[in-house]
């Protein structure tokens, strides 16, 4: 039985795509809502104690989970193709990494807000800047951030690879969501403007790949 085109398996390959729509508009909103201002003055502090801030990293935190719940359509859809074991590599790399990069995005969203209330409310900025610095650049934290996203990025890459060679999907149909993720790192360091950009190339990758795979499982 071909079981990559059974009914349970083309839901599930739905469901994938699903996924990878939401992803898509969660790392869209993630940059729209984040509210930016210089994290070492009391417009930083009162931004960090927004409910706004709480909210924009939780739609990160919750995109990396539906990331990876999509690359897992994405390979059930491709269990019949020479691209199986490749994108079984991409969920198994993606689920490491997000995991690793959701304990970073935790500290990061409710410590950094708690944070941000208490310097609001002792009006000390001094505490804002030392314990941010403390709660971002921590080693041991900064390290496992830094391995999440590397892995993530390559888990997008080998879903792109498998897309490529699968001959069930448009080739290029995985290259945008990889580039987003490939440039996930740099974006930190870049202006507002261009965090929304990354936002919308993400968006734009995810919502192509989810399309061509809701269309491949409806063939």
């Amino acid at each position: 039985m071909n079981t990559g085109n059974s009914p349970l398996a083309a839901g599930r390959a739905r469901l994938g795509a699903l996924s990878l729509a939401i992803t898509g508009v969660l790392f869209l909103l993630y940059p729209l809502v984040r509210p930016y201002a210089d994290e070492k003055s009391m417009q930083g502090a009162e931004a960090m104690a927004s409910p706004a801030w709480v909210a924009a990293h939780l739609f990160g935190a919750v995109g990396f989970i539906f990331l990876a719940l999509g690359l897992l359509g994405l390979r059930i859809a491709l269990r019949e193709t020479v691209a199986e074991p490749l994108a079984s590599r991409a969920v198994v790399v993606t689920w490491i990494g997000a995991g690793l990069t959701l304990l970073y995005f935790g500290a990061e969203d409710f410590s950094l807000n708690a944070i941000g209330q208490r310097a609001v409310n002792e009006q000390n900025l001094k505490l804002l800047v030392e314990l941010t610095e403390a709660v971002r650049y921590n080693p041991a934290a900064i390290t496992v951030f830094g391995a999440g996203l590397v892995l993530l990025a390559v888990g997008s890459i080998l879903a792109a690879v498998a897309v490529w060679r699968s001959g069930l999907l448009p080739r290029w149909s995985g290259v945008p969501l990889a580039l987003g993720f490939a440039l996930f790192i740099p974006q930190f360091f870049g202006t507002p403007a261009m965090r929304i950009a990354h936002g919308l190339l993400i968006t734009a990758g995810s919502l192509w790949l989810a399309s061509s795979l809701w269309r491949a499982q409806r063939r």
